[in-house]
């Protein structure tokens, strides 16, 4: 499914890492790559990391914003785009 070898330039040693997870994780885990087409185990953690290097998604204090931004929507704390541009005298133009 994914061409998930490292970006091996020739410079690079491939290094082994191990990691402890627990027997019910394991089963999660290859139920996964098994499911979705990978190789092997190996291939899709590859995949996964390199994914999440890649292409990083929140860290914890950019969703713990977000988290207090939804509680500011819920608790009425906020001003709506039209409000803002009244008080602050610009216009969506």
């Amino acid at each position: 499914m994914s061409e998930a070898a490292t970006d091996d330039d020739g410079e690079n040693d491939i290094a082994t890492v191990n990691f402890k997870v627990t027997e019910s994780f394991l089963k999660q885990i290859d139920d996964t790559w098994q499911g979705r087409g990978f190789n092997s185990r190996s291939e899709f953690i590859r995949y996964t990391l390199r994914d999440a290097v890649e292409f990083p998604t929140f860290d914890r204090d950019e969703l713990v914003a977000l988290l207090e931004a939804e509680e500011d929507v819920r608790e009425g704390r906020t001003t709506s785009a039209e409000e803002a541009r009244e008080r602050f005298g610009t216009s969506d133009e």
